[in-house]
């Protein structure tokens, strides 16, 4: 289950896989390129000593090999440095050369290797021909016993000395090709740690958890969302509207025992589309021939009417003052059974005045004259006024848009509805990335429709424009009027 969500973290953000990866490979290329060209000259050794008979001849072998080993140290010790660069001088000091030399042995023989690694080509091989040759003197000299007899040890060159043609270092392909390895480990490690770290609600399993409550919706996030947010017209036809559609069908069906007629559709934050949603799932109820009525409760920054193009002047505010009578301010939008109350004037108090008795009253006449009644509310973690309305109401729909709420908020708007015992109906993920397969299958069974008469503009229902209204629309407009009286 880790591997998976570590996989779904990656893909998320490949984006930080894909900038690592070409980080890593131009800091390679910078490298590579300002790299100096460095040659290796080398020659090797090979060390023996007189021995008779078998048992002499393995004895021999042992204690050559042992010898080896002390070889290889004196090949890089200062005695050897000062005496390269005393008889043969290449511009280089004693340390100088000893740091360019180094030494290898293989196991169970008696041959010993020494390179020379330069960026000059000719003078590495300066170097190695004048290391090798006081090298042998050099073993000599500390082989030779004390009444000068030579000493048992034999060294020969028997390779060497000679200098790589070509450069062996840098090496593009190699450099590359372990810059390409680190650039995509590192990536895929900060990609997986940018996704641990990420506390924001990135799909529908998510927000289930965090809100404790059901998945009512998904709505596909589109890019004409912005210049066409309702569900009308060529809209109509959309993934998104049949993503309100499906909404509709699983809020009318949460709880068949205790349907909600009232309902209260809010969110954490600003900006997550509580507003859209009110009204598209209106229009999507009113589409199936359901007397519906939204009211715009968000009072201090009321956005339905001009989604709507209803004039928003005067509505719930002034209801609710004693001004006015709600059957005078109720609009009707388009031609369908679907009512508007606006929000009306901004209040200086919006929390008392949605928490007062007459708001309660209001509700209570409208839950009579209407089949749903759909409420835009404020949201819960910005104000008070979202949980007033909410818990005055049949039950609440919490809206939150993919990847801008985190999960703390989204836990804190849902505790805030619990905290007063308003029942949640469910969640929306709103603007969600829907997988293609999803929309492949949507694109399959659309229906294209032929085109719709235009909308019929906003007006002010009155007395005599109720007459003329026929079926449910005029039913529904005469019950509001009469309860205005």
């Amino acid at each position: 289950m880790d591997l998976y969500r570590h996989l779904r973290l990656v893909r998320r953000h490949w984006w930080i896989v894909l900038l690592t990866l070409m980080v890593a490979m131009g800091v390679t290329a910078l490298v590579t390129v300002r790299a100096q060209p460095r040659y290796v000259a080398s020659v090797t050794f090979f060390v023996t000593t007189p021995s008779q008979g078998v048992t002499d001849a393995y004895q021999g072998g042992l204690f050559l090999q042992q010898r080896v080993k002390s070889y290889a140290e004196l090949l890089t010790s200062d005695r050897l440095a000062q005496s390269v660069v005393a008889d043969n001088p290449v511009g280089l000091t004693a340390e100088q050369v000893q740091r360019r030399v180094s030494t290898s042995t293989e196991t169970g023989t008696v041959l010993l290797r020494a390179s020379v690694t330069d960026t000059d080509q000719t003078r590495a091989l300066r170097v190695t021909e004048a290391l090798s040759a006081r090298f042998v003197e050099l073993v000599q000299k500390v082989e030779t016993t004390q009444d000068g007899k030579a000493g048992p040890i034999k060294i020969e060159v028997v390779s060497g000395p000679r200098v790589s043609p070509t450069p062996v270092s840098p090496q593009p392909v190699r450099n590359f090709t372990i810059g390409a390895l680190v650039g995509l480990l590192a990536g895929i490690g900060l990609a997986i740690l940018r996704g641990l770290a990420d506390v924001r609600l990135r799909d529908a399993a998510g927000l289930q958890r965090v809100t404790g409550s059901p998945l009512l919706g998904e709505i596909p996030f589109e890019t004409t969302a912005k210049a066409s947010p309702l569900i009308v017209g060529e809209a109509a036809a959309s993934a998104r509207a049949e993503a309100v559609r499906k909404l509709r069908t699983n809020l009318r069906f949460v709880d068949v025992h205790e349907p909600a007629r009232v309902i209260a559709v809010t969110s954490a934050l600003q900006g997550e589309g509580k507003t859209t949603m009110s009204c598209n799932l209106a229009i999507a109820l009113a589409e199936a021939g359901w007397r519906v009525l939204l009211v715009d409760a968000d009072l201090r920054r009321p956005k339905v009417g001009d989604y709507l193009g209803l004039d928003n002047g005067v509505g719930l505010t002034d209801v609710l003052v004693g001004d006015v009578q709600v059957g005078d301010v109720v609009q009707r939008w388009g031609d369908k059974s679907l009512l508007v109350l606006p929000s009306g004037s901004a209040p200086p108090n919006p929390s008392e005045l949605l928490g007062s008795k007459a708001m309660a009253d209001l509700l209570l006449a409208l839950r009579e004259s209407a089949d749903i009644v759909i409420i835009d509310t404020a949201p819960l973690l910005a104000v008070t006024d979202g949980v007033v309305v909410a818990v005055q109401a049949d039950g609440a729909l919490l809206v939150t848009q993919q990847g801008r709420t985190s999960r703390s908020q989204v836990a804190a708007a849902a505790r805030s509805l619990h905290s007063v015992s308003v029942r949640l109906l469910g969640c929306v993920l709103n603007m969600a990335k829907v997988p293609k397969t999803e929309a492949y299958q949507y694109e399959a069974y659309r229906v294209v429709a032929a085109a719709e008469p235009p909308v019929v503009p906003a007006e002010q229902v009155s007395g005599p424009r109720h007459a003329e209204q026929p079926g449910v629309v005029s039913d529904h407009t005469q019950e509001l009027t009469r309860l205005s009286r």
